[in-house]
């Protein structure tokens, strides 16, 4: 169990709302449909969902960066992702890293001990496909969301590093004391995207520069860490 998932919810029941896409930047197909995730397993059947207050300040997010580029929008990469397709990318991320290691399913070289060393790769940057009410992935609350930003020129401006690769590189301040110049060039795009969510009331994950949350548990726990000996309650729980 990670640490956030020991907070406490108290759902609120606001309700999950489709992000009206005209306001956006996004990919379509989107990324995880290509490699077939089972969205029509869910009743919101797209990924483009978040809780009510979650949108609001998605939004207020955007209005704050377009007063420094007026051209630039968010991309949404990915919003609500409900247990089926957690669980769908949870194994597709595995099979592709053990590929990535020189191996398959089968060869004799994936032992238990290498396949545990694996999955905790994974589970690095995955939630676990929790069913358990108090233990939701993030994004199966409907108030996580992966972001980055698409310039003037409608180009999605490089931070360094894709969105959920496995590695340090994905970590927010990977490259803050690179002396190279393209490398402080990315640290500046991940503090702009960074400044812009937190202004609005979004933490951001600890371990993925695109991943940033409101209201559920990962959100809680990191604005207690803020917040010493002030009790924080997750406000959104898993949506169905």
């Amino acid at each position: 169990m990670k640490q956030y998932q020991k907070i406490k919810i108290q759902e609120c029941h606001e309700p999950l709302i489709p992000i009206p896409l005209e306001k956006f930047a996004t990919e379509s197909p989107h990324p995880y449909e290509k490699l077939g995730a089972p969205y029509h397993l869910s009743p919101a059947n797209s990924p483009y969902f978040l809780r009510q207050k979650v949108l609001d300040s998605l939004i207020a997010a955007q209005t704050k960066l377009q007063t420094k580029y007026p051209s630039w929008h968010i991309q949404i990469f990915d919003a609500y992702r409900p247990i089926a397709v957690q669980q769908f990318m949870v194994d597709y991320t595995f099979v592709e890293t053990v590929k990535a290691e020189g191996l398959t399913l089968d060869s004799p070289e994936l032992t238990e001990a290498k396949r545990q060393e694996i999955l905790e790769l994974v589970y690095q940057f995955w939630a676990a496909p929790s069913l358990d009410p108090a233990t939701p992935p993030p994004h199966s609350t409907g108030a996580a969301v992966d972001v980055t930003l698409v310039d003037a020129n409608g180009k999605t401006v490089d931070m360094g590093s894709p969105i959920d690769e496995l590695s340090p590189r994905s970590y927010p301040n990977h490259f803050l004391e690179s002396k190279n110049e393209e490398a402080q060039k990315y640290h500046q795009h991940r503090q702009l995207l960074a400044e812009v969510m937190l202004s609005v009331g979004f933490q951001q994950h600890q371990q993925e520069w695109w991943h940033f949350s409101l209201g559920d548990q990962m959100w809680a726990w990191l604005t207690s860490q803020e917040n010493v000996g002030g009790e924080v309650v997750a406000r959104y729980g898993r949506v169905n």
